[in-house]
């Protein structure tokens, strides 16, 4: 069974309300004239009644004797169908008669007389219905003993107030059939927008939401808010905006997570591979030295063990702090000299590699850089930092801590003149595990390090509310480091200036 559309019937409930309510107004003007049209016919043939009977009177008051003397209908200016009547003093009809078109008067039958019982002789109008002569407008009156009964008919009045019905009629019938018409032509004309806005809802509702792609809009012609219409179409198409951001957003957190399983997946392999080789190397010195065997002193299997637990020990740690501040754990909070800590750390960078030229730079010259946080972590940032940079370029190069502070923030840059690192590592740089050691070369003996330093630099950056930044090319790497500062609060302690470490910047 086929239905039929949602908007055509509506339009057709419409059209069927308007239609339906024109014909009211109209019949209700029509009966209004009507009613007003026959009032007024009504009381001007009352009128005439009245003077009518007032005539009759006076002429029945020349022959008060004789109350069956009807002389007076004969008399000029008497209008076709007059009837009048003499009465008693009982009421009771004596003599009636009713004028003629150009013949003499004649006489009411025995039935006409009957209908014209009871009229009471105060004047007032009265209608009556006479066989055999239609409906009459009739008035009694006496004066001094004297009652006459005078009437005049209606037809004339009857048939006026019918072709005034049938006139109204006709022309409302064709008023009706022309307002139903533009009634009609108007309401679809004003629903089509309410049609397609419709389409554009079924349209989208067989979209597959799952799938990607752009849900169709309401034109732009049918969302002007001066309708209704309009007002529904703007409303589907901010709920349809609605619909493709929160899909946009699903579609980012699903590869978000994603992207989050295959971090996890990488990480936990990068770590078992991490751990997987200094443990290996412990269980082969260990077998060795139970073994009794003369291929290795157990002074050397003792320092190969203890160098790869340490190695184990700090990747364990590692591992441990970056869960810790991934918990949101607080750290210390107090107030650092950031210039001392890169002081401090160079110094000991300095001490543990002579191979490479350190320097440190202070901007303004002996600046104090105050910043609130734990001293031992950002001495750890600054360290990791340097470790990179020792370990990742060859002999010979300058690496250069640089401190600037500000009213606002505290920034420490670490530079050096190295490689650089490859342009496709860089967006990874800080994530656990990451190594550029496919890009810069590492100092003869070194062994590297796990590929936690980085991140455990980023990590900690971010539990001060800071940022970490790095930009790289051939001859130039650069890590930026940006903390806020602590403000004017005194500070305890003061770099130390003694440390004759030559004051100059790399380009």
């Amino acid at each position: 069974m086929t239905r039929r559309p949602r908007g055509a019937s509506l339009r057709a409930r419409l059209t069927l309300i308007v239609t339906a309510t024109l014909v009211v107004v109209c019949a209700a003007m029509a009966l209004t004239t009507v009613l007003v049209q026959r009032a007024c016919l009504m009381g001007e043939l009352d009128g005439r009644v009245t003077n009518a009977a007032q005539r009759s009177l006076g002429g029945a008051q020349l022959h008060p004797d004789d109350r069956a003397d009807l002389s007076f209908l004969t008399g000029n200016g008497r209008p076709a169908g007059l009837l009048a009547a003499r009465l008693d003093a009982d009421g009771t009809i004596v003599a009636a008669a009713i004028v003629g078109q150009d013949v003499p008067p004649r006489n009411l039958t025995t039935a006409q007389r009957a209908a014209l019982r009871d009229i009471a002789t105060d004047g007032s109008p009265h209608t009556r219905t006479l066989p055999g002569l239609g409906a009459y407008r009739i008035a009694a009156a006496q004066s001094d003993g004297v009652r006459v009964l005078t009437g005049l008919p209606m037809d004339d009045l009857q048939d006026m107030i019918g072709g005034l019905v049938e006139a109204e009629t006709g022309v409302a019938a064709a008023g009706l059939v022309a307002a139903g018409a533009v009634c009609a032509v108007a309401v679809r004309r004003q629903l089509c927008p309410l049609g397609r806005v419709a389409a554009t809802a079924a349209e989208v509702s067989r979209v597959p939401l799952d799938r990607g792609g752009g849900l169709t809009r309401v034109p732009e012609r049918d969302t002007d808010p001066a309708s209704e219409a309009g007002q529904v179409g703007a409303a589907l198409n901010r709920m349809i905006d609605h619909i493709e951001s929160s899909l946009a957003e699903r579609r980012r957190g699903e590869e978000q997570v994603r992207r989050s399983e295959e971090r996890m997946r990488r990480f936990l392999a990068d770590a078992s591979h991490e751990l997987r080789t200094p443990l290996a190397a412990i269980a082969g010195y260990a077998e060795l030295m139970n073994r009794g065997t003369d291929r290795i002193e157990p002074v050397l299997a003792w320092r190969r063990v203890s160098a790869e637990s340490a190695r184990m020990t700090g990747l364990v740690e590692d591992l441990l702090l970056l869960a810790r501040l991934d918990e949101g754990r607080p750290l210390e909070s107090d107030e650092v000299d950031l210039a001392a800590v890169v002081a401090e750390a160079v110094w000991d960078a300095r001490a543990v590699d002579a191979g490479h030229e350190w320097r440190l730079v202070l901007r303004p010259d002996e600046a104090l850089a105050p910043v609130v946080g734990d001293a031992t972590r950002l001495h750890q940032v600054v360290a990791n930092l340097l470790a990179n940079a020792r370990t990742h370029t060859p002999a010979g190069t300058t690496v250069v801590a640089e401190v600037e502070a500000t009213g606002e923030r505290c920034v420490v840059r670490v530079r050096d003149d190295g490689p650089g690192i490859a342009a496709e590592l860089l967006p990874s740089v800080f994530e656990p595990f990451t190594r550029a050691d496919v890009s810069r070369s590492r100092t003869a003996g070194s062994e590297g390090g796990s590929g936690l330093g980085l991140a455990v630099v980023a990590a900690i950056v971010a539990a001060h509310g800071g940022r970490i930044d790095v930009r790289s090319e051939p001859g130039c790497t650069e890590f930026t480091v940006e903390l806020p500062a602590a403000g004017d609060r005194p500070m305890t302690q003061r770099v130390n200036t003694a440390m004759e470490t030559p004051k100059a910047s790399i380009p």
